[in-house]
């Protein structure tokens, strides 16, 4: 007991040098680059506020939701806390300035993280029909992948090219060098992630796992984490180079060994320092290889920032 105790003292004490560590670096760095000043006057629609003729595909930084579709899992109160990642809709995400969502789905179609489940996938699939017959201009990637530990949803891919099939970007390693405006009218990059069903084959109306990318890193301590995808990013290529989208997830997450296992109260030692990480890009000579930005509790402080540093990369200021 006392053997437990004292490792728990020593993990928060690591915590809170960490959290310390980050505070000094923005107080350090600040949160100026390129684009930091830059608010759309329309989330809904900033892609279409920055020219559809203009912006490429391989200069957007894209913002992005981790475990997007966990806003109504679980029992409320009593097992939410420990899955819940988002607090919007998919459609108030979108609404918000959100474009890659991260949908996992088990055997039944249902919605999960983990073993526990929410809502139909129908649910997802309606809200962003909803958003794409609101607006004219936006490109969203959608991921959707088979939890860890279920089966593959049956028929899954002839589902999606049901309901999606008008709206699907063809697998196509040109579509990075091509603007928003040569690829209209389609709307939608659906990466599909089976577990045992064959990955999509080239030129399908589906990407596959290689065609988005990440190093998840498994921990609650918030500078481990902000570390460590700076270095995972510096190793990429620069996004003009790449075939590829890479993601890096402003994120951290409940240990079981560690008396805080509530998603909220942990992911926000790191929330907050989206801004930082950005600038520290800019800092480190990475800022070229930024691509997709995800993170839990998405709010206009993270939307913006992205929508900035792809105005700037727009307008050639960076």
């Amino acid at each position: 007991m006392g053997s437990m105790l004292y490792k728990q003292v020593q993990r928060r004490k690591v915590i809170k040098t960490e959290k310390k560590t980050l505070c000094e670096l923005h107080a350090t760095y600040g949160q100026t680059f390129p684009g930091s000043e830059y608010c759309p006057t329309d989330r809904k629609n900033w892609m279409a506020g920055l020219g559809p003729e203009k912006v490429h595909v391989n200069k957007i930084v894209w913002p992005g939701t981790h475990d997007s579709a966990t806003n109504k899992i679980g029992i409320p109160f009593i097992t939410r806390p420990f899955a819940q990642c988002q607090s919007l809709s998919i459609y108030q995400q979108l609404v918000m300035g959100n474009r890659v969502l991260d949908i996992r789905v088990n055997e039944n179609r249902l919605v999960c993280h983990g073993i526990l489940t929410t809502y139909n996938v129908d649910v997802v699939i309606n809200d962003i029909k909803k958003f794409l017959s609101e607006t004219e201009s936006e490109i969203i990637i959608l991921e959707i992948r088979t939890e860890f530990g279920h089966q593959d949803p049956p028929d899954f891919e002839q589902y999606l090219q049901e309901n999606l099939g008008e709206f699907l970007i063809h697998q196509d390693d040109h579509v990075f060098e091509k603007t928003i405006a040569e690829l209209l009218p389609k709307r939608i990059i659906c990466v599909w992630k089976p577990r045992k069903a064959p990955r999509p084959d080239p030129g399908s109306a589906f990407w596959n796992a290689t065609h988005l990318k990440d190093n998840w890193i498994d921990t609650d301590l918030p500078s481990t984490k902000f570390d460590s995808n700076l270095k995972h990013l510096s190793e990429q290529q620069p996004v003009t180079s790449r075939k590829f989208f890479y993601r890096v997830e402003n994120t951290v997450t409940p240990q079981p060994d560690n008396p805080v296992v509530c998603v909220r109260p942990v992911t926000t030692r790191i929330h907050g320092y989206a801004r930082l990480f950005i600038t520290q890009c800019f800092a480190k000579g990475c800022a070229d290889r930024l691509q997709v930005f995800s993170t839990d509790f998405i709010d206009e402080d993270f939307v913006d920032p992205c929508v900035g540093l792809t105005h700037a990369r727009v307008e050639g200021l960076c």
